[in-house]
């Protein structure tokens, strides 16, 4: 709710601060005081487009604060905290206005957009009277009131959450579908380099396995002249073999034994030198017999090769690593396969989702039709009661397109009304009287004051073109709707004054300049206040009598709760 309102420098106030309280409070004083001038600097605070022409002659610039009090769990701090300019319950906004450069704005104490201020401003005041911040006017205002007034929150969340999920899965498909040909492009290549790497059945390690074979089967006679040569000359020649050679030496230094017993040692190694140049001789002997002249499969060995190597050249790595290629490429064509069955799931998951999110607005739209004939029927009975005889008010539910789903479903949300019997129904904008309009307003306020998201109403114009009896009824109404909201009425009639819980008065001075004071009255200030209004310029006993009535008439109507936290 709106606590304090602080103006500097605005039109003819040099210096006001006014603090307010739950319930409802009037705003009274003669014509021309400046009553206007509080709803214009409010507005100015809520985000309204302003000029240097506002400011106070002989001052550089214009200031307004508001002070509000927050709901922790409200729309209002829900949004603060979205935004991160939340600071416990409390919130100020500030407007700053500039002769000679741009206004600033601010959230507790943080500079803000226009846009930025009008979009949260417009979560905690409305302004009823042909104001730009009169909720009422909008059409989403007017489709959440009514599913407010039907109790259907949850299903509206869920309907947008259906339609989140439509959004994103349409998109999914979209990209998919998008990128569809350049996907089957690829998985028809990946399918042709799979299945050719698949036919070659490569071995791990074969590459290094076929270059030994290669170089065996490419060097078989050098390999068998070189091992015979070696073996002739170990063992096999007659007079210059190794073997024949070492058993002579052996010989030789045996013989030598008894004059230098040391070349025992020598004789050792001789001998164990014969045993192993004899394995050695033995293997020779073998090894030719295993070495196979083979132009077919030295042919074979290269032809695999070559294949390998092209392939490898292809996929620009080593013939070692087409294996690993190979798995590669299996798996990513895995993956693009899979894809096509993605598509086919995210279809089902659409056509289902879209099925539950028809089935869900179509139940909501059965509601809001039940709830549009009863809120008609309820503000169209207290229209009369508000001077408006033969008025009609109706809420009608246009259905949209349905192959174009929105966030709230396929109702198209319009308040009407004809404010007597003479004329047709219209859009609730298009009312032209401030007053009527007012009055309207109220009129839904208080049917849906249960349900309202707005915490605090100012009522501009409600008592225009009324008196009597329907003022003293627009003054209950008032009061009544206070019990749930915090509301601001500024009036001229006494009727309505006196059913405030408080009340203010505004005055305008010219002395040195002209400028206006706004202050709260007494008990006694009230009946000097309300016989004014109701006396004109001569006030009788008659009069101050009159006043004290009305205003006792309401003193002991209860008093309303404390709105110190509202939603």
């Amino acid at each position: 709710m709106l606590t304090s309102l602080f103006i500097r420098d605005f039109a003819i106030v040099p210096q006001l601060e006014l603090v307010l309280e739950p319930g409802l409070t009037v705003l009274t004083g003669e014509t021309g005081a400046g009553k206007s001038i509080l709803v214009d600097a409010l507005t100015l605070a809520l985000g309204a487009r302003t000029d240097a022409s506002n400011i106070r002659n002989g001052a550089d610039s214009a200031e307004v604060n508001v002070g509000l009090e927050l709901h922790p769990e409200g729309d209002a701090a829900l949004w603060l905290q979205e935004h991160e300019l939340y600071a416990e319950d409390s919130c100020v906004l500030r407007r700053l206005v500039y002769r000679n450069r741009p206004t600033r704005a601010f959230i507790n104490g943080r500079p803000v957009t226009l846009q930025l201020l009008r979009d949260f401003s417009q979560r905690i005041i409305d302004i009823h009277g042909q104001h730009e911040h009169q909720s009422l006017l909008r059409v989403e205002t007017q489709r959440q009131i009514i599913d407010d007034f039907a109790s259907q929150g949850k299903e509206v969340e869920k309907l947008a959450s259906l339609y989140e999920a439509l959004k994103r899965t349409q998109s999914q498909l979209d990209k998919l579908s998008s990128e569809s040909s350049i996907r089957l492009h690829e998985i028809d290549l990946l399918r042709f380099q799979t299945t050719e790497l698949e036919q070659m059945s490569i071995q791990d390690g074969e590459f290094v396995q076929l270059e030994q074979e290669h170089a065996k089967l490419a060097h078989a006679s050098e390999l068998r002249d070189g091992i015979e040569f070696c073996y002739q000359h170990l063992y096999d020649a007659e007079q210059h073999a190794v073997a024949g050679t070492i058993a002579r030496c052996v010989n030789e230094l045996q013989g030598l034994l008894d004059y230098e017993p040391q070349l025992s040692q020598i004789i050792d190694v001789m001998n164990q030198a014969s045993i192993h140049i004899d394995d050695v001789a033995a293997q020779l002997r073998q090894l030719p017999n295993r070495i196979e002249l083979d132009p077919q499969r030295l042919d074979d060995v290269e032809r695999r090769m070559s294949a390998l190597l092209n392939l490898a050249r292809k996929h620009q790595c080593e013939p070692d690593q087409l294996n690993c290629v190979h798995r590669e490429l299996a798996d990513k064509l895995g993956a693009l396969e899979q894809t096509d069955t993605s598509v086919d799931e995210l279809q089902k998951s659409l056509e289902d989702t879209r099925r539950n999110y028809e089935n869900t607005a179509d139940r909501l739209s059965k509601q809001r039709r039940i709830s549009a004939a009863h809120l008609s029927k309820a503000v169209t009975e207290q229209m009369q009661e508000l001077g408006m005889k033969g008025g009609r008010f109706e809420v009608t539910c246009a259905e949209r397109d349905r192959a174009v789903p929105t966030r709230f479903g396929f109702d198209d949300i319009i308040f009407q009304v004809s404010t007597n019997r003479s004329q047709p129904l219209r859009p609730l904008k298009k009312v032209a009287s401030g007053g009527e309009l007012s009055r309207i307003s109220l009129a839904i306020q208080v049917i849906a004051a249960r349900v309202g998201r707005v915490p605090t109403l100012i009522f501009d114009e409600v008592d225009v073109g009324i008196g009597g009896g329907v003022a003293e009824i627009v003054g209950q109404k008032l009061r009544s709707l206070a019990h749930q909201r915090q509301v601001i009425c500024i009036t001229h009639l006494p009727q309505v004054a006196a059913q405030g819980d408080h009340h203010h008065q505004v005055k305008k001075y010219d002395d040195d300049g002209l400028r206006v004071t706004i202050s709260p009255l007494t008990d006694d200030g009230r009946v000097q206040e309300i016989a004014r209004m109701l006396g004109g310029v001569k006030i009788t006993e008659q009069t101050m009598a009159h006043a004290s009535d009305m205003l006792s008439r309401t003193a002991h109507r209860a008093e309303p709760p404390s709105l110190s936290v509202v939603e």
